[in-house]
Protein backbone atom coordinates (compact mmCIF):
# COMPACT_ATOMS: atom_id res chain seq x y z
CA UNK A 1 0.00 0.00 0.00
CA UNK A 2 0.91 3.30 -0.93
CA UNK A 3 1.71 5.77 1.97
CA UNK A 4 2.19 9.77 1.59
CA UNK A 5 4.47 11.14 4.03
CA UNK A 6 4.25 15.39 4.24
CA UNK A 7 6.58 17.42 5.01
CA UNK A 8 4.88 20.68 6.32
CA UNK A 9 6.23 24.14 6.67
CA UNK A 10 4.53 27.95 7.32
CA UNK A 11 3.52 30.43 4.86
CA UNK A 12 4.86 33.44 4.83
CA UNK A 13 4.69 35.31 8.42
CA UNK A 14 5.86 38.90 8.24
CA UNK A 15 7.05 38.18 12.58
CA UNK A 16 9.19 35.55 12.16
CA UNK A 17 12.01 34.60 9.48
CA UNK A 18 14.45 31.86 10.08
CA UNK A 19 17.76 33.68 8.57
CA UNK A 20 20.25 31.12 8.48
CA UNK A 21 21.07 27.63 10.08
CA UNK A 22 24.02 25.84 10.54
CA UNK A 23 27.60 24.75 12.43
CA UNK A 24 24.50 23.40 15.10
CA UNK A 25 22.98 26.69 15.58
CA UNK A 26 20.06 28.68 14.06
CA UNK A 27 19.39 32.67 13.51
CA UNK A 28 15.92 33.66 13.65
CA UNK A 29 14.07 36.92 13.61
CA UNK A 30 10.89 37.20 16.07
CA UNK A 31 9.49 40.43 15.16
CA UNK A 32 11.62 43.78 15.67
CA UNK A 33 14.32 41.10 17.29
CA UNK A 34 16.58 38.55 16.14
CA UNK A 35 18.56 36.17 18.18
CA UNK A 36 21.01 32.95 17.68
CA UNK A 37 20.91 29.20 19.75
CA UNK A 38 21.57 26.02 19.55
CA UNK A 39 19.91 23.88 17.60
CA UNK A 40 20.94 20.40 16.90
CA UNK A 41 19.49 19.34 13.96
CA UNK A 42 21.79 22.11 11.95
CA UNK A 43 24.67 19.39 11.08
CA UNK A 44 25.72 21.68 7.93
CA UNK A 45 27.69 24.76 7.89
CA UNK A 46 26.47 28.09 8.17
CA UNK A 47 25.91 30.06 4.93
CA UNK A 48 26.13 33.40 6.49
CA UNK A 49 30.02 34.44 7.65
CA UNK A 50 30.21 34.24 11.67
CA UNK A 51 30.67 38.02 11.53
CA UNK A 52 27.22 38.60 9.70
CA UNK A 53 25.69 36.43 12.54
CA UNK A 54 27.00 38.36 15.30
CA UNK A 55 26.19 41.86 13.57
CA UNK A 56 22.63 41.05 12.84
CA UNK A 57 21.51 39.29 16.18
CA UNK A 58 20.29 41.10 19.07
CA UNK A 59 20.96 37.94 21.83
CA UNK A 60 22.94 34.86 21.63
CA UNK A 61 22.17 31.67 23.51
CA UNK A 62 25.47 30.55 24.88
CA UNK A 63 24.70 26.78 26.24
CA UNK A 64 25.98 25.47 28.96
CA UNK A 65 29.47 22.79 28.60
CA UNK A 66 27.38 19.48 29.22
CA UNK A 67 24.03 20.67 28.77
CA UNK A 68 22.91 22.25 25.07
CA UNK A 69 19.13 23.28 26.30
CA UNK A 70 20.74 24.98 29.26
CA UNK A 71 22.89 27.78 29.97
CA UNK A 72 21.64 31.69 30.18
CA UNK A 73 21.14 34.42 27.19
CA UNK A 74 23.61 37.08 26.09
CA UNK A 75 22.44 40.41 25.06
CA UNK A 76 24.75 42.33 22.29
CA UNK A 77 22.06 44.92 21.20
CA UNK A 78 19.84 46.76 23.48
CA UNK A 79 16.48 44.89 23.36
CA UNK A 80 13.84 44.32 25.98
CA UNK A 81 13.56 40.57 27.85
CA UNK A 82 9.62 40.42 27.04
CA UNK A 83 8.13 41.32 24.16
CA UNK A 84 5.02 40.19 21.54
CA UNK A 85 4.85 38.50 18.01
CA UNK A 86 1.54 38.37 16.23
CA UNK A 87 0.07 35.78 13.97
CA UNK A 88 -2.57 36.82 11.84
CA UNK A 89 -3.92 33.19 10.33
CA UNK A 90 -5.89 32.42 13.16
CA UNK A 91 -7.73 35.13 14.18
CA UNK A 92 -4.80 37.28 14.91
CA UNK A 93 -2.96 35.70 17.73
CA UNK A 94 -0.58 37.85 20.05
CA UNK A 95 2.20 35.57 21.54
CA UNK A 96 5.02 36.67 24.63
CA UNK A 97 8.21 36.08 24.07
CA UNK A 98 10.58 36.23 26.85
CA UNK A 99 14.71 35.24 27.15
CA UNK A 100 14.93 35.49 30.90
CA UNK A 101 11.78 33.57 32.06
CA UNK A 102 13.74 30.07 32.34
CA UNK A 103 17.52 28.83 31.96
CA UNK A 104 16.79 27.17 28.89
CA UNK A 105 16.74 28.34 25.30
CA UNK A 106 13.15 28.22 24.36
CA UNK A 107 11.49 31.39 24.59
CA UNK A 108 7.65 30.69 24.48
CA UNK A 109 7.13 29.94 20.87
CA UNK A 110 8.03 26.82 18.31
CA UNK A 111 6.91 28.40 15.12
CA UNK A 112 7.05 25.28 13.10
CA UNK A 113 3.83 24.61 14.70
CA UNK A 114 1.70 27.22 13.22
CA UNK A 115 1.55 25.09 10.49
CA UNK A 116 -0.68 22.76 13.49
CA UNK A 117 -2.38 26.20 14.70
CA UNK A 118 -3.94 26.55 11.04
CA UNK A 119 -4.92 23.25 11.64
CA UNK A 120 -6.51 22.95 14.03
CA UNK A 121 -8.51 26.46 13.54
CA UNK A 122 -9.77 24.84 10.33
CA UNK A 123 -11.12 21.58 12.13
CA UNK A 124 -13.10 23.74 15.29
CA UNK A 125 -14.34 25.82 12.65
CA UNK A 126 -15.46 23.08 10.69
CA UNK A 127 -16.48 21.21 13.38
CA UNK A 128 -20.31 19.13 12.78
CA UNK A 129 -22.83 20.37 15.34
CA UNK A 130 -21.61 21.96 18.64
CA UNK A 131 -17.99 23.32 19.42
CA UNK A 132 -15.75 20.61 20.63
CA UNK A 133 -14.40 20.36 23.74
CA UNK A 134 -10.49 20.16 23.32
CA UNK A 135 -7.40 18.82 26.01
CA UNK A 136 -4.28 20.29 24.99
CA UNK A 137 -1.55 18.63 26.94
CA UNK A 138 2.09 19.23 27.38
CA UNK A 139 0.33 22.72 26.67
CA UNK A 140 3.28 24.77 27.07
CA UNK A 141 2.88 28.34 26.87
CA UNK A 142 -0.30 28.14 24.70
CA UNK A 143 -0.25 29.12 21.54
CA UNK A 144 -2.35 25.76 20.60
CA UNK A 145 -4.42 26.66 23.15
CA UNK A 146 -5.05 29.85 22.10
CA UNK A 147 -5.91 29.05 18.65
CA UNK A 148 -8.69 26.57 19.46
CA UNK A 149 -9.95 29.18 21.99
CA UNK A 150 -10.65 31.98 18.66
CA UNK A 151 -11.95 29.01 17.20
CA UNK A 152 -14.66 28.96 19.37
CA UNK A 153 -13.30 25.78 21.38
CA UNK A 154 -13.99 24.92 24.70
CA UNK A 155 -10.22 24.58 26.43
CA UNK A 156 -8.77 22.45 28.89
CA UNK A 157 -4.55 23.84 28.53
CA UNK A 158 -2.40 21.92 31.05
CA UNK A 159 0.98 21.99 32.02
CA UNK A 160 3.41 20.70 34.37
CA UNK A 161 4.99 24.23 35.32
CA UNK A 162 3.14 26.85 36.88
CA UNK A 163 4.86 29.68 35.42
CA UNK A 164 3.86 28.55 32.32
CA UNK A 165 0.35 28.54 32.34
CA UNK A 166 1.01 31.80 33.66
CA UNK A 167 2.34 32.82 30.58
CA UNK A 168 -0.34 31.26 28.53
CA UNK A 169 -2.78 32.93 30.47
CA UNK A 170 -0.90 35.87 29.14
CA UNK A 171 -1.55 34.96 25.65
CA UNK A 172 -4.41 34.38 25.81
CA UNK A 173 -5.30 37.96 27.33
CA UNK A 174 -3.24 39.47 24.81
CA UNK A 175 -5.36 38.07 22.20
CA UNK A 176 -8.47 39.61 23.47
CA UNK A 177 -9.76 36.03 24.77
CA UNK A 178 -10.79 34.07 27.82
CA UNK A 179 -12.62 31.42 29.13
CA UNK A 180 -9.39 28.63 28.77
CA UNK A 181 -9.59 25.92 31.54
CA UNK A 182 -6.01 26.43 33.12
CA UNK A 183 -4.75 22.89 34.78
CA UNK A 184 -1.28 22.44 36.50
CA UNK A 185 -1.12 18.38 36.94
CA UNK A 186 1.34 15.59 35.41
CA UNK A 187 -0.52 14.71 32.32
CA UNK A 188 -0.76 11.25 32.56
CA UNK A 189 -2.27 11.33 35.91
CA UNK A 190 -5.00 14.03 34.62
CA UNK A 191 -6.34 11.65 31.52
CA UNK A 192 -6.33 8.55 33.75
CA UNK A 193 -8.79 10.53 36.48
CA UNK A 194 -10.59 11.85 33.09
CA UNK A 195 -10.96 8.37 31.51
CA UNK A 196 -12.11 6.80 34.93
CA UNK A 197 -14.76 9.73 35.54
CA UNK A 198 -15.94 9.38 31.96
CA UNK A 199 -15.13 12.60 31.23
CA UNK A 200 -14.98 12.62 27.08
CA UNK A 201 -13.04 15.21 24.74
CA UNK A 202 -14.14 15.99 21.02
CA UNK A 203 -10.22 17.14 20.50
CA UNK A 204 -7.26 15.89 21.91
CA UNK A 205 -3.40 17.94 21.32
CA UNK A 206 -0.29 16.13 22.87
CA UNK A 207 3.47 17.78 22.28
CA UNK A 208 5.05 15.72 24.87
CA UNK A 209 8.90 16.57 25.10
CA UNK A 210 11.45 13.73 25.16
CA UNK A 211 12.04 13.67 28.71
CA UNK A 212 10.08 15.53 31.36
CA UNK A 213 8.78 16.27 35.00
CA UNK A 214 5.32 16.53 36.53
CA UNK A 215 4.62 18.85 38.93
CA UNK A 216 5.15 16.46 41.86
CA UNK A 217 8.74 15.33 40.63
CA UNK A 218 7.14 12.18 38.02
CA UNK A 219 9.30 11.18 35.76
CA UNK A 220 8.51 11.51 31.64
CA UNK A 221 10.29 9.36 29.24
CA UNK A 222 8.68 10.15 25.68
CA UNK A 223 9.73 5.97 24.52
CA UNK A 224 8.58 4.24 27.92
CA UNK A 225 5.09 6.25 27.85
CA UNK A 226 3.48 7.51 25.19
CA UNK A 227 1.73 4.26 23.98
CA UNK A 228 0.08 3.85 27.78
CA UNK A 229 -0.62 8.05 27.14
CA UNK A 230 -2.14 7.15 23.71
CA UNK A 231 -4.22 3.97 24.93
CA UNK A 232 -5.68 6.30 27.63
CA UNK A 233 -6.58 9.00 25.13
CA UNK A 234 -8.50 6.77 23.01
CA UNK A 235 -10.40 6.47 25.89
CA UNK A 236 -10.95 10.00 26.35
CA UNK A 237 -11.89 10.73 22.78
CA UNK A 238 -15.01 10.76 21.16
CA UNK A 239 -16.00 8.17 19.48
CA UNK A 240 -18.56 10.33 17.01
CA UNK A 241 -17.01 13.33 16.24
CA UNK A 242 -13.29 14.22 16.84
CA UNK A 243 -9.86 15.00 15.86
CA UNK A 244 -6.25 14.28 17.40
CA UNK A 245 -2.87 16.09 17.10
CA UNK A 246 0.40 14.25 17.83
CA UNK A 247 3.65 16.30 17.89
CA UNK A 248 6.65 14.18 18.72
CA UNK A 249 10.45 15.77 18.87
CA UNK A 250 13.07 13.45 19.35
CA UNK A 251 16.09 12.95 16.55
CA UNK A 252 15.50 9.11 16.59
CA UNK A 253 12.01 8.96 15.81
CA UNK A 254 10.03 9.07 12.04
CA UNK A 255 6.47 9.51 11.46
CA UNK A 256 5.87 5.99 11.05
CA UNK A 257 6.31 5.40 14.63
CA UNK A 258 3.88 7.89 15.66
CA UNK A 259 1.54 6.15 12.74
CA UNK A 260 2.33 2.80 14.28
CA UNK A 261 1.05 4.31 18.16
CA UNK A 262 -1.56 4.93 16.28
CA UNK A 263 -3.11 2.51 14.59
CA UNK A 264 -2.26 0.35 17.43
CA UNK A 265 -4.58 2.29 19.78
CA UNK A 266 -7.35 3.94 17.44
CA UNK A 267 -7.32 1.27 14.91
CA UNK A 268 -7.53 2.58 11.45
CA UNK A 269 -8.45 6.41 12.08
CA UNK A 270 -9.95 8.83 8.85
CA UNK A 271 -7.99 11.59 7.28
CA UNK A 272 -5.13 10.93 8.56
CA UNK A 273 -1.86 12.78 8.00
CA UNK A 274 1.04 12.60 9.00
CA UNK A 275 5.16 13.65 8.21
CA UNK A 276 7.85 16.09 9.44
CA UNK A 277 7.78 20.03 9.94
CA UNK A 278 10.16 21.84 9.18
CA UNK A 279 11.40 25.53 8.44
CA UNK A 280 12.83 27.04 5.36
CA UNK A 281 15.37 29.57 6.07
CA UNK A 282 16.06 32.27 3.85
CA UNK A 283 19.61 30.95 2.51
CA UNK A 284 17.17 28.03 1.16
CA UNK A 285 18.31 25.29 3.45
CA UNK A 286 14.92 23.08 5.20
CA UNK A 287 15.65 22.84 9.22
CA UNK A 288 13.25 19.62 10.01
CA UNK A 289 12.01 19.91 13.50
CA UNK A 290 9.86 17.33 14.68
CA UNK A 291 7.32 15.25 13.44
CA UNK A 292 3.43 14.89 13.65
CA UNK A 293 0.06 12.77 12.96
CA UNK A 294 -2.97 14.08 12.97
CA UNK A 295 -6.55 12.56 12.08
CA UNK A 296 -9.97 13.57 12.37
CA UNK A 297 -13.45 11.81 11.99
CA UNK A 298 -14.91 14.72 9.54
Amino acid sequence: MKETILSLCPGPWSDYELIDTGGFEKLERFGKFILSRPEPQAIWDKSLPESEWRSLAHAHFNKEKNNPEKGQWQQLKAMPHNWSVGYHNADGLKLTLNLAQTSFKHIGLFPEQAVNWDYLYRKIKAFPGQKPKVLNLFAYTGAASVACRAAGAEVTHLDSVKQVVTWSKHNMESSNLDSIRWIVDDAMKFIKREARRGNVYQGIILDPPAYGRGPDGEKWILEEQINEMLKTCAEILDPKNHFLLLNMYSLSFSSLIAANLIRSNFGEVKNAEHGELYLEEKQGKKLPLGIFFRFSSF
